[in-house]
């Protein structure tokens, strides 16, 4: 049996960025500072408040340049912080909106046609569980349903084992 796991933006990309580094443009990030709610961090998955700095780049969540490889605005707090880590659970960030695109992508990282879908929030996890466990279909990706910036990847993840715990009745 298999769950889903929710991934940041890793904190090999993010350190890049916090110490000077460019974006997948080969430019500097713009710093800005947050007015509210609608900067998610892209790291640590959570909005970035008012009044905090925050940094705008390009970001390319592919390993290598390609026709489906999507790039585009995201955001990132400009001093460092930790990586969303509780995998299994719908990251605060996704709670921000009413509903988000839920699209599958294939072990060469390129959209699996036809897996692409607006759903509400409540539904991510069911959706995103459904298309792992599809064939063909390697991880999925989170994006805003208004404006197609990337979220956040979601992986299958093998759930815990059961039993065999080498008790004896």
């Amino acid at each position: 049996m298999s769950i889903i796991a929710f991934a940041a933006m890793p904190t090999s990309d993010a350190e890049n960025l916090w110490n000077g580094g460019a974006d997948a443009y080969g430019h500097q990030p713009e710093t800005m500072t947050s007015d509210g709610p609608g900067h998610p961090c892209r790291h640590c998955l959570r909005n970035i408040d008012a009044g905090q700095a925050f940094l705008v780049f390009s970001y390319r969540p592919f390993p290598e340049l390609q026709p489906y490889a999507e790039t585009g605005p995201v955001f990132l707090h400009k001093e460092p912080c930790e990586r969303y880590a509780a995998e299994e659970v719908l990251p605060p960030v996704l709670t921000t909106s009413p509903d988000f695109i839920v699209r599958g992508y294939g072990e060469n990282n390129r959209i699996v046609y036809g897996t692409g879908a607006v759903t509400p929030i409540r539904d991510i996890p069911t959706y995103a569980a459904e298309l792992l466990g599809r064939d063909g279909i390697a991880y999925v990706h989170v994006r805003s349903a208004r404006n197609n910036c990337y979220q956040c990847r979601i992986d299958k993840k093998e759930a815990p084992a059961y039993g065999d715990a080498g008790a004896s009745i």
